[in-house]
């Protein structure tokens, strides 16, 4: 007897549909599992054995072979369980084989047929409804998988809930989606005592995306910047939201499948590896990056991460995606993030501060931030220097704007955008831009291309730095609600470019 089940397997967020073939035919008594699968489906079958038993389901002393096809593609995950199991109880004749075929199922058994959370169940649903399947899974994932509104989703609590439903004795009415959190507050711009340039410098990046970077001594302020960031940028749009989610699910980070209005925020330690950074590990899970798409990726001290780790970014920076290499594939995942990054003008952090001073200054300044090349450096569209706050600017009662009051205007300024790249599906900000179209939005008026000319000139721009320059003084130019750019815009976009970060 043959009978046929369907799952899927992880290609980056894509999950793909595999075909899970069962066959009990005469022979030597044993349960081979073939099609690339790894540790964790080929124990599957120890799995399945002791639920089936607990069931009161006995295997017959015939040869059971499981092949999961295409057998080319790599199978890693004990979400294999469920499927496999459901496809072994068709070929026995316990449930409709039919029935069986008209869904995707995914699931980790335990040993008395409990069904497990597993990864993946959004994809998987996406999938699903691509293929006009139902999708089965466990009950924790219910309310994750259900968000794909095209898709049916059962959500069972064991593998006797499944053979009910097959066999009609106890249907499985469908799971609900989870709760949608709509975008929480989170902590005020007015709660930060002064810093008003850099408080403008968030603004800039929140409008554009653009990569910002704070040195200045400890204690000035940088990390409660760039904890507010996230309430300056508008909140998540439904696709984005989902786009977002689907990367979570991968990782497992999504609770009771709530989805959130919210930007994400990471905040890798210094001493993270590369892997946790990028993405990798054994199954190739999405990194810190992956899991700040749509939202802010903030890396506090800066130049104390290995040298290798912070090189990693700069190709992602630019692409807006990650591909993890492995022996056995070559995994995508997406990872358009907002860098934040903070770092101390020196090892002892002495330097720039007036009340103190750098024993070694300026080579101690230079040695530091030194660890941070070129070529990242200059993937900052934003560089600042956050200067100490006395204590007398910290008992003024609170100064300048709150966040509601700035995210306005950089919900205005990103609306102004979305007109703009309506006709640019890959286009959302202007950090986004490149080549022939950023040159027919972003031409300065005469007196701004003649400033801009002579600072690339003095300075040494790069073309990189120089069209970051168009970027930010598009900005610019869209908070202030005009269409072209004038020479305010470009120097002050310079302003934020042309700071130097190897002296005090």
């Amino acid at each position: 007897m043959a009978a046929c089940a369907y799952t899927v397997a992880f290609d980056g967020v894509e999950a793909r549909l595999v075909e899970v073939q069962c066959a009990v035919t005469p022979g030597v008594p044993g349960f081979a599992v073939v099609g690339l699968p790894d540790k964790a489906v080929s124990e599957a079958r120890e799995r399945i054995r002791a639920a089936l038993q607990a069931l009161a389901i006995a295997l017959p002393s015939k040869r059971i072979t499981v092949n999961l096809s295409p057998a080319d593609l790599p199978k890693e995950g004990s979400h294999f369980d469920l499927p496999i199991a459901l496809g072994l109880l068709a070929a026995l004749e316990v449930i409709p084989a039919d029935e069986v075929a008209g869904i995707v199922a995914l699931g980790e058994l335990t040993l008395d047929g409990a069904l497990v959370a597993v990864p993946g169940a959004l994809p998987a649903a996406v999938t699903a409804a691509a293929e006009a399947r139902s999708l089965l899974c466990p009950a924790a994932c219910g309310p994750e998988a259900a968000w794909v509104e095209a898709c049916r989703v059962l959500a069972a609590t064991d593998l006797t809930q499944a053979i009910r439903h097959f066999t009609g004795a106890g249907p499985i009415e469908p799971a609900r989606p989870g709760l949608a959190e709509a975008a929480p507050g989170g902590p005020d711009l007015r709660d930060v005592a002064g810093q008003e340039r850099a408080k403008r410098a968030l603004e800039l990046a929140a409008a554009g995306r653009h990569h910002l970077l704070f040195t200045g001594p400890p204690g000035t302020g940088k990390s409660m910047l760039a904890r507010r960031l996230p309430g300056l940028m508008p909140p998540l749009d439904p696709a984005e939201a989902l786009e977002t989610a689907m990367i979570r699910s991968l990782a497992g980070d999504l609770a009771e499948g709530r989805l959130t209005m919210s930007r994400p925020f990471q905040q890798p330690h210094h001493t993270a590896s590369t892997a946790a950074l990028t993405g990798g590990g054994r199954a190739a899970r999405p990194g810190q990056i992956s899991l700040a798409h749509n939202g802010v990726l903030f890396m506090d001290e800066l130049p104390e991460f290995p040298r290798n780790v912070l090189d990693s970014l700069r190709q992602p920076l630019e692409s807006g995606e990650i591909t993890v290499s492995r022996a056995n594939a070559h995994v995508t995942y997406p990872c358009r993030f907002l860098l934040v990054a903070a770092a101390n003008p020196c090892k002892c952090g002495m330097a720039g501060d007036p009340a103190r001073a750098c024993s070694r200054a300026p080579v101690c300044a230079e040695d530091y931030l030194g660890r941070i090349s070129g070529p990242l450096m200059d993937r900052f569209d934003l560089r600042l220097e956050v200067p100490p706050v006395t204590l007398e600017d910290m008992s003024l009662p609170p100064v300048g704007e709150d966040s509601a009051t700035v995210a306005a205007r950089v919900a205005t300024a990103r609306a102004r955008q979305a007109t703009r790249y309506a006709g640019h599906p890959s286009l959302r900000t202007n950090a986004d831009v490149d080549g022939r179209l950023l040159d027919e939005i972003a031409t300065p008026d005469a007196e701004g291309r003649a400033l801009l000319l002579r600072a690339a000139e003095r300075f040494g721009l790069s073309m990189r730095g120089y069209h970051r320059v168009l970027r930010v003084a598009r900005t610019l130019a869209d908070l202030s609600g005009e269409d072209s750019l004038r020479r305010p815009h470009v120097a002050e976009a310079l302003s934020y470019r042309l700071v130097s970060h190897k002296t005090s």
